[in-house]
């Protein structure tokens, strides 16, 4: 029976192998990115080149063009509908041949796997110094499992039409004492969100790597604690589903649901 595997690798940057098929979400992959600093973890190491990279929305901590361009190969680039501009700008235009943009409710298939775009509610431009907009996004790939992909994301009503899933990749946190909760999940939220898509397997991401530099003992419990908070809260509103709190760089591997 085929397997799948996720590696997560901090914040929001998982690597991802299904059907032979691999691919990378939200990649930052060094160790500062403007004001914000890596606190957990080892720096990315990539076991490759991926066959496509999944960009849920333009924020410069899930769209962070130089890790992109520290991407080995000639990745495909899955994209929001109307980032294909502002990735060509950002990339170039050799990148900007190898974009796919996808709207909520459209698919594209990579080698076999189908990756599908569903709906997130998190504002999807690249921040308020910029005119670049597109859709925030999350996807749910469907190889030997179905695998959902949050990005960025509050709760919405449409969550329960995504599952059920085989493995649910769920933003737990932030990356400061003060990010506000507009459209995104705390531990609470993504436990309410996790018993909304009915998974067998559930991983929580979007935490406990990158915090505001010079702010390491400010409110370090918002940093350290939402896995475990999450995994806790899981335990009393979705029993069924197995939670796994990975370490950085550490790998979780399931087979579909039966």
């Amino acid at each position: 029976m085929s397997t799948t595997s996720v590696t997560w690798w901090g914040h929001s940057t998982v690597w991802l192998a299904d059907s032979g098929v691999t691919l990378l979400t939200d990649p930052v992959l060094t160790d500062r990115l403007a004001h914000l600093r890596r606190m957990a973890g080892p720096t990315p190491s990539l076991p490759g080149a991926p066959d496509a990279v999944l960009l849920s929305h333009l924020h410069a901590d899930h769209f962070h063009a130089a890790s992109l361009k520290a991407v080995p190969g000639s990745p495909l680039l899955v994209v929001p509908r109307g980032a294909g501009s502002f990735t060509a700008k950002a990339l170039g235009r050799a990148a900007a041949q190898r974009v796919i943009e996808v709207a909520p409710g459209e698919e594209t298939t990579i080698a076999g796997v189908r990756v599908r775009a569903v709906p997130a509610r998190h504002d999807g431009g690249r921040g308020p110094w910029s005119r670049e907009r597109a859709v925030a996004l999350g996807y749910v790939i469907e190889g030997s499992a179905r695998t959902w992909f949050a990005g960025d994301t509050g709760l919405f009503d449409e969550m329960s039409s995504i599952g059920p899933l085989d493995l649910a990749l769920i933003p737990v946190g932030g990356w400061g004492p003060t990010l506000g909760a507009h459209g995104h999940l705390d531990a609470v939220d993504a436990a309410e969100a996790l018993r909304r898509v009915k998974t067998a397997w559930a991983v929580p991401v979007h935490y406990g790597t990158l915090w505001p530099a010079g702010m390491g003992r400010i409110r370090r419990h918002m940093f350290d604690e939402p896995g475990a908070r999450f995994a806790e809260h899981a335990a009393r509103t979705s029993p069924e589903t197995r939670v796994r709190v990975l370490a950085h760089g550490e790998t979780l591997t399931v087979g579909p649901a039966a």
